[in-house]
């Protein structure tokens, strides 16, 4: 870590961060109401071809070895992982409880990286993994959940992915965002495509008869949320260590829960607030205890 990313988040950090959620967050409204004509595996598909088409031109070969590893990454993040959340935002029929039990990532990397990378973490953070995770069951309970109880169950499955997905990144070597995204995209299409022919009879005829809500929906989450928002990402992560920027992304959901009640008629009952402050909370807590960690090792070791 340099220098310039030893101290805090200064007001142009601060900027891009806002951003960078008012994206994320934005990027749940379009896409739930793209996904009421484009069924949700084709309309992944749609958005990783619109990003293939836009970054193919920047794309590096990976080094010697790594194909597998960035097929793995591919696949757990572009087809799995953005397949069943869209799924799930589909079945929903709310933006609420998508957008926080999507956090669930986060502890799940937690523990899937202390069993597959042999990291440790203290009994705080287990503390935090736990209230993570109390709280999804106790969003389970809320009534507008319980109206589409799959939906909460896509959602897990889809933030497991992304949780592996997100681990496996860590040992993938000279590649850069964009490129990591171009290749998720480019590996990513046609399995996507196959998978919508066979689960969604008609898919392609609505398609063919979307509004611009739905072809727009899909070109923003390309644009909106890929490019800008992990983009601008990419730029503060180069900046500021991970567990720095971390906890001022879960504004991300709370924007999207609050686009959900002002202009998708999202209901969220008492189940659902206790239960976000507690995903959101035990995240929170992870990222927290991520950056003391990072600022307790000497400075040759903080990279």
């Amino acid at each position: 870590m340099s220098a310039a990313g030893s101290g805090g988040l200064g007001p142009r950090d601060l900027l891009l961060v806002a951003i960078i959620c008012v994206a994320w967050a934005l990027n749940f409204l379009t896409s739930a109401l793209a996904l009421q004509e484009i069924p949700p595996f084709l309309f992944t598909a749609v958005r990783l071809a619109i990003l293939a088409v836009l970054l193919g031109a920047f794309l590096k070969r990976p080094a010697q070895g790594q194909w597998p590893l960035l097929l793995a990454v591919a696949v757990c993040n572009g087809v799995l992982h953005f397949g069943l959340s869209f799924w799930s935002l589909h079945v929903a029929g709310n933006l609420s409880s998508p957008a926080i039990v999507m956090q669930s990532y986060v502890p799940m990397a937690a523990l899937l990286a202390w069993w597959w990378l042999g990291e440790r973490f203290a009994w705080r953070t287990a503390t935090a993994i736990a209230i993570s995770f109390a709280g999804v069951l106790v969003i389970g309970f809320d009534p507008m959940v319980l109206q589409a109880p799959a939906s909460l169950l896509l959602m897990l499955v889809s933030a497991l992915f992304l949780a592996a997905g997100t681990v496996l990144m860590r040992r993938l070597s000279g590649l850069d965002m964009f490129s990591q995204q171009g290749w998720t995209a480019v590996i990513g299409l046609l399995p996507l495509l196959a998978i919508s022919a066979w689960l969604e009879p008609g898919g392609f005829e609505a398609l063919r008869e979307a509004t611009w809500i739905g072809w727009g929906g899909a070109a923003y989450s390309a644009i909106g949320s890929s490019l800008i928002g992990h983009g601008l990402y990419y730029v503060l992560v180069q900046k500021h260590p991970v567990a720095q920027v971390t906890p001022w992304l879960l504004l991300a959901p709370v924007g999207a829960v609050l686009l959900g009640v002002v202009f998708y008629g999202d209901e969220p009952g008492p189940q659902l607030w206790i239960g976000g402050a507690m995903v959101l909370g035990g995240v929170l807590l992870i990222a927290l205890r991520a950056l003391a960690r990072s600022r307790e090792l000497p400075e040759a070791r903080d990279i």
